[in-house]
């Protein structure tokens, strides 16, 4: 019979996708979080998502939401994203907004590259068009970098190797995190350039998987259970297009999506075939389980509970293919409400998260227009 978990025994990850200026609906999540039970023991980011987790994680615990606003508030400052909302349709404005942004760029995020070499085109010898030390500049002014190499909560950003090609991560565990770390893991070409560290150089994790929930279930030591809120800023679900600028809004939807149900479903198979293994074994003979070969698969693979909850952005009817580049004041306080919103809708369940079983893998989606767990061995289902 499954045994329930209390989750105060639970370790507890919040995993933060790319997305730009969508990255404010994560940003409404954690202030609802933070109102209800706002302890973390890790967060995983990447890209927008990576820069979110940074202004968490670098700032005691009350600090955290005004530090979030305060980042927010100014790259959404220009005075392109404050042009009031009657004065013309909410799409025409993102529009705007986001030419603007392209054309000037974002206060304290990044600016054109002053260049002459790039009316050269494509063989201009630089690398990005526009220069991201505003970033550097924010991340030192709002991030306590000391905090984070503390290791009080757990930090991992995703970022891509230039040359290899490969993912990786830098976590706070493992090696001191500066800015230029957080600033990597956002390094997306050809807006971008890549980040230089150690040697190497990367761009934006987001290129190869725009979601760090793969290396969080990978990296997760397994003595305890643990419990996953992934939020994210792109639905891989959608309607079929129907203008030249919603084709490419499902395009970037799909491709940043990461695919998030198909994956975590995969993950989740994975891991409860993994844990009904360990089970299996652990009711062979102790002559057997002392195999070597035995010990050996069973590393690792003691089961423990995990639950995955997903908060995923749903898209605003006038919103377009530029949502992601339109960081209008207007728009970032519609994501960010949208994010408490959909945490609060989340936290109104308690009872479905209390069923967590000894082992394997649960996924929730709560705050859905259907609300939707997979429990281990069990079909998707609602309530």
């Amino acid at each position: 019979m499954p045994v329930p978990v209390s989750l105060s025994q639970s370790a507890k990850a919040l995993v933060l996708q790319g997305g730009g200026a969508l990255g404010a609906y994560q940003a409404g999540v954690y202030e609802a979080l933070a109102q209800s039970d706002g302890r973390l023991d890790w967060v995983a980011g990447v890209s927008i998502g990576a820069i979110n987790a940074a202004l968490i994680v670098g700032n005691a615990p009350e600090h955290r939401v005004a530090r979030l606003r305060e980042f927010w508030r100014q790259v959404s400052s220009a005075p392109a994203q404050n042009v009031p909302p009657a004065l013309g349709a909410r799409a025409l404005q993102g529009q705007w907004s986001a030419a603007a942004a392209a054309l000037v760029g974002i206060p304290g995020f990044f600016r054109p590259r002053v260049d002459p070499t790039l009316l050269l085109g494509g063989a201009a010898p630089v690398l990005s068009y526009y220069d991201t030390a505003p970033l550097k500049s924010t991340l030192e002014r709002l991030v306590d970098f000391d905090r984070i190499n503390r290791g009080e909560v757990r930090l991992s950003v995703g970022a891509v190797n230039l040359r290899s090609g490969n993912s990786t991560y830098f976590d706070n565990t493992l090696q001191r995190i500066g800015a230029e770390h957080i600033m990597a893991s956002g390094a997306l070409p050809p807006g971008f350039a890549p980040i230089h560290i150690d040697g190497e150089d990367y761009w934006d994790g987001g290129i190869l998987s725009n979601t760090p929930l793969q290396y969080v279930l990978d990296a997760h030591a397994g003595d305890r259970p643990l419990v996953v809120l992934q939020v994210d800023l792109f639905g891989a679900r959608g309607p079929m297009p129907r203008t030249l600028s919603e084709v490419l809004e499902r395009q970037k939807d799909i491709t940043y999506s990461s695919r998030t149900r198909m994956n975590t479903d995969a993950l989740g198979a994975n891991a409860n075939l993994r844990h009904a293994l360990a089970d299996l074994v652990e009711r062979l003979p102790a002559r057997l389980r002392s195999d070597p070969a035995l010990v050996t698969l069973l590393q690792g693979m003691e089961p423990r509970p995990i639950d995955i909850v997903h908060l995923i952005y749903r898209d605003k009817p006038y919103e377009l293919d530029t949502k992601d580049t339109e960081f209008s004041r207007a728009m970032v306080e519609e994501h960010w409400n949208a994010g408490m919103r959909d945490m609060h809708a989340t936290i109104a369940h308690p009872e479905w998260l209390r069923k967590a079983t000894r082992c394997g893998v649960t996924t929730y989606d709560l705050a859905g227009p259907e609300a939707r767990v997979r429990r281990p061995g069990r079909p998707a289902a609602g309530p």
